[in-house]
């Protein structure tokens, strides 16, 4: 069974720094496509950062520059490198991996940008 658990995050002023991680089990990272996702109060999940099978990056428009999606083959874990952060930043960002056909979801880790 796949096993997505997440950790990192917390609370930084704006243009502070923040990592996300997550730490899979069951299947391998650097195997398929993962990606993150982000969820603010009020509104719906939108993916923020994928890389695939390939090693392909892609970032929304909103973070290109400030956010960075990396995978540990090692640690079988996947980053999110967040940057110069800004409040409309603050959500609760999953992590999300396909996997023999089925997409496995983390637990969710807050992520809060506030003066």
């Amino acid at each position: 069974q796949v096993r997505l658990v997440q950790s990192g995050g917390g609370s930084v002023q704006p243009g502070g720094s923040l990592r996300v991680s997550c730490a899979a089990s069951g299947s391998i990272v650097s195997i398929g496509s993962m990606s993150w996702n982000r969820q603010a109060p009020g509104k719906g999940r939108e993916l923020v950062a994928n890389v695939t099978g390939d090693g392909i990056r892609n970032y929304i428009d909103s973070v290109k520059g400030r956010f960075t999606i990396s995978r540990d083959r090692a640690r079988n874990t996947l980053y999110l490198q967040m940057d110069n952060l800004k409040p409309e930043d603050t959500a609760v960002y999953y992590c999300k991996q396909r996997w023999k056909g089925r997409d496995f979801w983390g637990q969710g880790t807050q992520v809060t940008v506030s003066s």
